[in-house]
């Protein structure tokens, strides 16, 4: 799946290098438009006379894009006269599926032929102040004066506004667990200027756990952050600053964004085929090209034109991708200092976030894919029991064959893309449990899971 593809990572979950990307493509700028007013009004999360949820959200150029707790989705396109049709997942292939919506006051529902009604919510949106900058949030809680736990969302590196497309907010709710949703600074709402900056982002994650706890008074139980892809980098140095209850960390990474773009290289390379000598020499491209990223372009052209010419003429060439060194093969150093003086944002390359992860005592879940290009889990997985072997309180989950956003995919005939087609069974379930009181109740669907020693003896039936 390329970068610039309309697809799950486009709203939801992009990486480091895919929001420069982003600001140079013209196809990304059309998933993230707002929707219209009459479209709107149809979003939200409904409960179906069947006793699920579906839920609503905004998504690419004119379409919404339902989602169903058991991670079944499907993008819905106008047809008139109230109706809509469904498309399986991301492929665009119409999966047989219809919905109706009522009037916007009606707040009713027919999907797929089974009746719904909106769920109301207690919803109440509010600014709060970080490090000078004021910030755009909004908590949603069940309907109820019950205390119930509150999950803190962290976004990842995308330049949307998440209030406006975090579906999260709204399903987790649904499902009786707390959400707060903020814009990160220079998105959406939210004053300041956009940052990839982990400590900052940190401390803005911190202003939204108290402006949660705040705005929830006496209906707030056990807090703590849900964090997707660079938030796993942001959540666990938030929590090492203020306690909260848990740390959730879907598709992220516990090594450094420069190590993130060396590993998805040489993933991409062993399955294309190449030799180990040819993928030493394509990691020897990939380092050249992070060094004048590291740099904020203004360092390493030199040695990056000398390994590119070394190289170019190469088999192999053509298949050297990564997160983001492939970007920067076609252009010239003037090019890329032209380019790279738009796009600083404090990115810190080489952070390692272990010393983080050993000195906290938050209890965390760690969920991965293992057909992950954008965040390669093995390292990351080896890391997370490394810890868990310590006696750290750490569960890993791994989705053996899901990619980044935890969605699972087929390959399109002909080009070889992936196509996403849902998310992986029980991912959304695994969120919520552990929201509520930290445990992991069963299976969820095939996921792997490495549970800390406490959590172990929670979960036996053995007491």
């Amino acid at each position: 799946m390329t970068i610039c593809k309309p697809g799950p990572k486009c709203l939801e979950h992009v990486t480091i290098f895919a929001t420069y990307v982003a600001a140079l493509c013209t196809s990304f700028v059309a998933p993230v438009a707002r929707a219209s007013e009459a479209m709107d009004c149809h979003i939200g999360t409904y409960r179906l006379s069947s006793g699920e949820i579906v839920d609503i959200a905004p998504s690419e150029s004119n379409t919404l894009r339902w989602r169903r707790f058991d991670g079944t989705t499907g993008a819905l396109t106008e047809k008139g006269d109230g109706l809509w049709t469904s498309s399986y997942g991301w492929t665009g292939r119409p999966d047989g599926k219809s919905v109706r919506f009522s009037a916007c006051a009606a707040g009713r529902i027919n999907f797929d032929g089974v009746e719904g009604r909106r769920i109301e919510f207690d919803v109440t949106d509010t600014t709060f102040t970080s490090h000078g900058a004021a910030l755009a949030g909004r908590l949603i809680l069940p309907k109820g004066t019950a205390v119930v736990p509150i999950v803190i969302l962290v976004h990842g590196a995308e330049h949307d506004s998440a209030r406006q497309f975090n579906e999260l907010q709204r399903m987790l709710p649904a499902e009786e667990v707390g959400a707060f949703v903020f814009d990160k600074r220079g998105t959406g709402g939210s004053d300041g200027s956009y940052t990839q900056d982990f400590n900052l982002l940190a401390e803005d994650a911190v202003a939204a756990m108290r402006e949660a706890k705040r705005l929830a008074g006496r209906r707030a139980g056990r807090i703590g952050y849900q964090a997707g892809s660079q938030g796993g980098w942001v959540a666990p140095l938030a929590a090492n600053r203020a306690h909260v209850d848990f740390v959730i960390v879907c598709f992220g990474l516990a090594v450094s964004v420069i190590d993130e773009d060396q590993q998805e290289v040489e993933i991409e390379m062993r399955e294309k085929g190449h030799s180990s000598k040819e993928i030493a020499s394509a990691l020897e491209v990939a380092r050249a090209a992070e060094n004048v990223f590291a740099s904020g372009f203004t360092e390493g052209f030199g040695e990056f034109d000398a390994v590119r010419a070394k190289y170019k003429d190469a088999p192999w060439f053509k298949d050297l991708h990564g997160n983001y060194t492939h970007f920067f093969l076609p252009y010239s150093e003037s090019q890329l200092r032209e380019m790279g003086a738009k796009f600083r944002w404090g990115t810190p390359f080489h952070y390692d976030p272990m010393p983080t992860l050993h000195s906290d005592t938050t209890p965390q879940l760690w969920i991965s894919g293992g057909e992950d290009y954008e965040a390669p889990s093995a390292e990351t997985s080896r890391r997370v029991k490394s810890l868990i072997a310590e006696g750290l309180p750490f569960t890993l989950a791994v989705y053996p064959h899901a990619e980044h956003g935890m969605t699972l995919f087929e390959i399109a005939a002909g080009n070889g893309e992936r196509l996403s087609t849902r998310y992986a069974p029980g991912y959304f379930a695994m969120i919520r449990d552990f929201a509520r009181d930290g445990r992991l109740n069963g299976g969820y669907g095939d996921a792997e899971l490495t549970r800390s020693k406490g959590e172990a003896r929670r979960n036996s039936p053995v007491q």
